[in-house]
């Protein structure tokens, strides 16, 4: 009976230092800390990001590159004098806009005389717009998606 219960106690011990030891971030979600000090759970659908990768990979991937990675040069203007697709990834710029703006570039394009976007707005639904932002957001590291969420907070 001793015996039995040794390796009962054992076993949770075990199962309890395997739950403890988890990284959350798998489980779709984490705690991070943004710039302004607050404590935030990071959220992933991965329902949502998969979704979004699939229209992704078939609508952006040709301009943005498969992993978001934009035009290298995409801080000059080009020869037409507009700017090439920014990384979406989180080395870019795109953090520093609000879901809102995110959303508005994506269904209208980039405004006159900045970029080539064309507007994806009869072409993709709201839903499947909400995925691709939720996509691209996912590879942003936590520090940059801490700063973004910072911004999303003043702007709302």
């Amino acid at each position: 009976m001793r015996q039995c219960y040794r390796i009962s106690l054992l076993a949770l011990l075990g199962s309890m230092a395997v739950l403890a030891g988890c990284d959350t971030s798998t489980m779709g979600q984490h705690v991070i800390q943004t710039p302004n000090g607050s404590s935030i759970i990071r959220q992933t659908d991965q329902t949502l990001v998969s979704q979004g990768q699939v229209v992704f990979q078939k609508h952006c991937a040709f301009c943005h590159g498969d992993q978001a990675q934009g035009d290298p040069e995409w801080r000059k203007r080009g020869p037409d004098g507009l700017f090439p697709p920014p990384p979406l990834n989180g080395s870019g710029h795109a953090w520093h806009h609000p879901t809102r703006q995110l959303r508005e570039m994506i269904r209208n394009g980039s405004p006159p005389g900045q970029g080539n976007m064309p507007a994806w707005g009869d072409k993709l639904t709201p839903a499947e717009i909400d995925a691709v932002i939720a996509w691209f957001q996912s590879l942003w590291p936590d520090p940059v998606y801490a700063a973004w969420f910072d911004r999303e907070e003043r702007f709302q």
